[in-house]
């Protein structure tokens, strides 16, 4: 069980903080939507926790199982719809720092990309396009 508290100090901003640590982070309205896009949307936390859920999910995976992905990055983009106004698509681009994994490896990343918690927690609606890019050796 994790919790947090949120304040809305005005200006349509948020702080959060997250109880165990006490780490705290600042979320503000984008842009397109009254905000001043200061710092993340709230949809755009959606997004990133997307994108470390599922490299934290092939990273236990990976160690699980003997190798590393150290190193490897990650592109989302996020594309919102309106009516009602959501996130309509994640598109996200994992770049992996070489091309050196077995098939068995390439199949431990692929199945656990697409299942981390967060990933399982998404409404089936919600697009998610997801490519592996690996850099030559």
């Amino acid at each position: 069980m994790a919790k947090f508290e949120t304040v809305y100090p005005g200006n349509l901003r948020t702080e959060i903080t997250h109880l165990q640590s006490g780490n705290t982070l600042i979320t503000d309205a984008p842009a397109d939507n009254h905000g001043k896009g200061d710092y993340f949307s709230p949809t755009d936390l959606l997004a990133a926790a997307l994108g470390s859920c599922i490299l934290t999910i092939m990273g236990i995976a990976a160690r699980t199982h003997g190798f590393s992905i150290d190193g490897t990055s990650m592109e989302t983009t996020k594309i919102m719809g309106s009516n009602p106004r959501r996130v309509e698509e994640l598109i996200i681009k994992i770049t992996f720092p070489h091309n050196r994994y077995s098939q068995k490896e390439l199949k431990i990343l692929e199945t656990s990309a697409r299942e981390c918690p967060v990933a399982n927690s998404l409404h089936p609606d919600l697009k998610r396009t997801v490519s592996f890019i690996f850099k030559e050796d």
